[in-house]
Protein backbone atom coordinates (compact mmCIF):
# COMPACT_ATOMS: atom_id res chain seq x y z
CA UNK A 1 0.00 0.00 0.00
CA UNK A 2 1.49 3.75 -0.94
CA UNK A 3 0.71 5.98 1.98
CA UNK A 4 -0.24 9.38 0.48
CA UNK A 5 1.28 11.65 3.34
CA UNK A 6 0.16 14.56 1.41
CA UNK A 7 -3.36 14.10 2.32
CA UNK A 8 -2.97 12.20 5.64
CA UNK A 9 -1.38 15.17 7.14
CA UNK A 10 -4.22 17.94 5.24
CA UNK A 11 -6.76 15.98 7.08
CA UNK A 12 -6.38 18.20 9.93
CA UNK A 13 -6.73 21.40 7.35
CA UNK A 14 -9.84 19.54 6.47
CA UNK A 15 -11.44 19.52 9.52
CA UNK A 16 -10.60 23.09 10.33
CA UNK A 17 -12.45 23.91 7.04
CA UNK A 18 -14.35 21.49 5.31
CA UNK A 19 -15.01 24.01 2.64
CA UNK A 20 -11.65 22.81 1.34
CA UNK A 21 -12.51 19.78 -0.21
CA UNK A 22 -16.06 20.87 -2.13
CA UNK A 23 -15.92 21.53 -6.22
CA UNK A 24 -16.66 24.35 -7.83
CA UNK A 25 -18.36 22.53 -10.47
CA UNK A 26 -19.80 18.78 -10.69
CA UNK A 27 -20.23 17.04 -13.57
CA UNK A 28 -21.13 13.08 -13.73
CA UNK A 29 -18.64 11.67 -16.31
CA UNK A 30 -15.40 12.91 -18.44
CA UNK A 31 -18.36 13.10 -21.35
CA UNK A 32 -20.48 16.09 -19.37
CA UNK A 33 -17.51 18.08 -19.10
CA UNK A 34 -18.14 21.56 -20.80
CA UNK A 35 -15.84 22.89 -23.47
CA UNK A 36 -14.76 25.48 -23.17
CA UNK A 37 -14.04 24.84 -19.21
CA UNK A 38 -15.28 29.00 -18.35
CA UNK A 39 -18.82 27.75 -19.02
CA UNK A 40 -18.68 25.71 -15.93
CA UNK A 41 -17.88 28.61 -13.69
CA UNK A 42 -19.58 31.83 -15.94
CA UNK A 43 -23.19 31.92 -13.27
CA UNK A 44 -24.51 35.04 -12.33
CA UNK A 45 -22.26 36.99 -15.01
CA UNK A 46 -19.23 36.19 -13.45
CA UNK A 47 -16.41 36.07 -16.14
CA UNK A 48 -13.83 33.20 -15.45
CA UNK A 49 -10.70 32.87 -17.84
CA UNK A 50 -9.39 29.31 -17.52
CA UNK A 51 -5.85 29.35 -19.18
CA UNK A 52 -4.76 25.55 -18.29
CA UNK A 53 -6.21 22.52 -17.29
CA UNK A 54 -4.53 20.16 -14.44
CA UNK A 55 -6.21 16.59 -15.29
CA UNK A 56 -6.41 13.61 -12.59
CA UNK A 57 -6.13 10.38 -14.69
CA UNK A 58 -7.42 7.51 -12.52
CA UNK A 59 -11.14 7.37 -12.32
CA UNK A 60 -11.33 9.92 -14.27
CA UNK A 61 -10.80 9.51 -17.73
CA UNK A 62 -8.88 6.31 -16.89
CA UNK A 63 -9.41 2.77 -15.08
CA UNK A 64 -6.66 2.88 -11.86
CA UNK A 65 -4.58 0.09 -13.37
CA UNK A 66 -4.91 1.33 -17.19
CA UNK A 67 -2.62 4.25 -18.96
CA UNK A 68 -4.75 4.76 -21.83
CA UNK A 69 -8.20 7.07 -22.64
CA UNK A 70 -11.17 5.15 -21.56
CA UNK A 71 -12.57 4.02 -24.98
CA UNK A 72 -15.96 5.94 -24.23
CA UNK A 73 -13.92 9.36 -23.51
CA UNK A 74 -11.59 9.55 -26.29
CA UNK A 75 -13.25 12.09 -28.61
CA UNK A 76 -14.00 14.27 -25.42
CA UNK A 77 -10.81 13.85 -24.16
CA UNK A 78 -9.25 15.06 -28.02
CA UNK A 79 -11.89 17.80 -27.90
CA UNK A 80 -10.25 18.72 -24.17
CA UNK A 81 -7.09 18.75 -25.60
CA UNK A 82 -7.90 20.64 -28.84
CA UNK A 83 -9.47 23.52 -26.59
CA UNK A 84 -6.32 23.52 -24.31
CA UNK A 85 -3.34 22.39 -26.74
CA UNK A 86 0.30 22.17 -25.82
CA UNK A 87 1.48 22.45 -22.00
CA UNK A 88 -1.98 24.11 -21.55
CA UNK A 89 -3.64 20.70 -20.23
CA UNK A 90 -1.08 18.69 -18.08
CA UNK A 91 -1.74 15.29 -16.29
CA UNK A 92 -1.40 15.09 -12.38
CA UNK A 93 -1.98 11.98 -10.96
CA UNK A 94 -0.91 10.05 -7.53
CA UNK A 95 -0.02 7.21 -9.32
CA UNK A 96 1.73 7.97 -12.90
CA UNK A 97 4.47 10.94 -12.34
CA UNK A 98 4.56 10.78 -8.20
CA UNK A 99 7.91 10.02 -7.98
CA UNK A 100 7.10 8.08 -4.77
CA UNK A 101 5.06 5.81 -6.74
CA UNK A 102 6.57 6.25 -9.97
CA UNK A 103 10.15 6.64 -9.66
CA UNK A 104 11.74 5.99 -12.72
CA UNK A 105 8.22 8.08 -14.36
CA UNK A 106 7.91 4.33 -16.21
CA UNK A 107 3.41 4.96 -16.01
CA UNK A 108 4.33 8.86 -17.06
CA UNK A 109 5.75 7.81 -20.37
CA UNK A 110 3.03 5.31 -20.96
CA UNK A 111 0.02 7.71 -20.34
CA UNK A 112 2.31 10.37 -22.64
CA UNK A 113 2.61 8.23 -25.14
CA UNK A 114 -0.60 6.85 -25.07
CA UNK A 115 -2.28 10.38 -24.51
CA UNK A 116 -0.28 13.29 -26.21
CA UNK A 117 -0.46 14.96 -23.02
CA UNK A 118 2.48 16.15 -20.65
CA UNK A 119 2.47 14.30 -17.01
CA UNK A 120 3.76 16.18 -14.48
CA UNK A 121 6.18 15.06 -12.03
CA UNK A 122 5.70 15.73 -8.54
CA UNK A 123 7.45 14.91 -5.22
CA UNK A 124 4.11 15.34 -3.20
CA UNK A 125 0.94 13.93 -3.60
CA UNK A 126 -1.88 15.90 -4.47
CA UNK A 127 -3.17 17.81 -2.30
CA UNK A 128 -0.46 18.81 -1.52
CA UNK A 129 1.47 19.62 -5.30
CA UNK A 130 0.37 23.07 -5.56
CA UNK A 131 3.64 24.71 -5.39
CA UNK A 132 4.87 22.43 -7.75
CA UNK A 133 2.42 22.95 -10.46
CA UNK A 134 3.12 26.65 -10.59
CA UNK A 135 6.63 26.10 -10.93
CA UNK A 136 5.57 23.64 -13.93
CA UNK A 137 4.08 26.98 -15.23
CA UNK A 138 6.33 29.41 -14.66
CA UNK A 139 8.64 27.29 -16.56
CA UNK A 140 6.38 27.42 -19.56
CA UNK A 141 5.56 30.81 -19.71
CA UNK A 142 3.84 30.61 -23.23
CA UNK A 143 0.53 28.73 -21.55
CA UNK A 144 0.06 32.59 -20.28
CA UNK A 145 -0.93 31.39 -16.79
CA UNK A 146 0.52 33.41 -14.09
CA UNK A 147 -2.10 32.65 -11.56
CA UNK A 148 -3.59 29.46 -9.95
CA UNK A 149 -7.09 31.69 -10.87
CA UNK A 150 -6.47 30.50 -14.41
CA UNK A 151 -6.34 27.25 -13.79
CA UNK A 152 -8.72 24.04 -13.40
CA UNK A 153 -8.48 21.21 -12.08
CA UNK A 154 -10.41 18.02 -12.72
CA UNK A 155 -10.96 15.11 -10.93
CA UNK A 156 -12.71 12.45 -9.45
CA UNK A 157 -11.86 13.01 -5.50
CA UNK A 158 -12.74 15.45 -3.16
CA UNK A 159 -10.23 14.86 -0.62
CA UNK A 160 -6.97 15.14 -3.26
CA UNK A 161 -8.18 16.93 -6.42
CA UNK A 162 -10.43 19.56 -5.03
CA UNK A 163 -9.12 20.02 -2.12
CA UNK A 164 -5.85 20.69 -4.10
CA UNK A 165 -7.95 23.52 -6.70
CA UNK A 166 -9.35 25.12 -3.01
CA UNK A 167 -5.78 25.50 -1.53
CA UNK A 168 -4.30 26.69 -4.54
CA UNK A 169 -7.40 29.21 -5.26
CA UNK A 170 -7.56 27.11 -8.57
CA UNK A 171 -11.40 26.06 -10.10
CA UNK A 172 -12.22 22.53 -9.39
CA UNK A 173 -14.84 20.10 -11.41
CA UNK A 174 -15.37 16.78 -9.88
CA UNK A 175 -16.30 14.04 -11.89
CA UNK A 176 -18.70 12.60 -9.64
CA UNK A 177 -19.48 8.94 -10.86
CA UNK A 178 -16.27 8.36 -13.20
CA UNK A 179 -15.28 5.06 -14.82
CA UNK A 180 -15.11 2.99 -12.06
CA UNK A 181 -18.40 1.43 -11.34
CA UNK A 182 -19.84 2.31 -8.03
CA UNK A 183 -19.79 -1.09 -6.49
CA UNK A 184 -16.21 -1.34 -7.32
CA UNK A 185 -15.13 2.14 -6.03
CA UNK A 186 -13.42 2.70 -2.84
CA UNK A 187 -15.00 3.12 0.60
CA UNK A 188 -13.48 6.62 0.73
CA UNK A 189 -14.91 7.23 -2.93
CA UNK A 190 -18.19 6.35 -2.05
CA UNK A 191 -18.32 7.90 1.22
CA UNK A 192 -16.69 11.15 -0.67
CA UNK A 193 -20.02 10.75 -2.82
CA UNK A 194 -22.27 11.62 0.58
CA UNK A 195 -19.89 14.27 1.92
CA UNK A 196 -20.61 17.00 -0.92
CA UNK A 197 -24.24 17.24 -0.87
CA UNK A 198 -24.33 17.32 3.10
CA UNK A 199 -21.30 19.84 3.76
CA UNK A 200 -23.71 21.89 0.62
CA UNK A 201 -26.56 21.18 2.98
CA UNK A 202 -24.69 22.28 6.05
CA UNK A 203 -23.82 25.85 4.64
CA UNK A 204 -20.43 25.10 3.05
CA UNK A 205 -19.13 26.15 -0.24
CA UNK A 206 -15.85 26.20 -1.68
CA UNK A 207 -13.87 29.15 -1.82
CA UNK A 208 -14.03 31.78 -4.46
CA UNK A 209 -10.56 32.41 -6.99
CA UNK A 210 -12.54 34.78 -9.08
CA UNK A 211 -9.99 37.79 -9.37
CA UNK A 212 -12.07 41.20 -9.47
CA UNK A 213 -8.97 43.56 -10.52
CA UNK A 214 -8.61 40.98 -13.88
Amino acid sequence: MNLNLSASLNVFKLLANPSLCLPHATVPTFNDLPIPLDKAFEKEGRKVNIRAVILDKDDCFAYPDSNVVHGPYKDRFEALRAAYPGRRLVVVSNTAGALSYDSHRKLASEVEKSTGVAVLSHRIKKPGCGDEIMSYFRQHPETGVTSPHQIAIIGDRLSTDMMLANMMGSWGIWVKDGVVPLPEKSIFSRVERRLAPFLISRGYFPSDPSNPFE
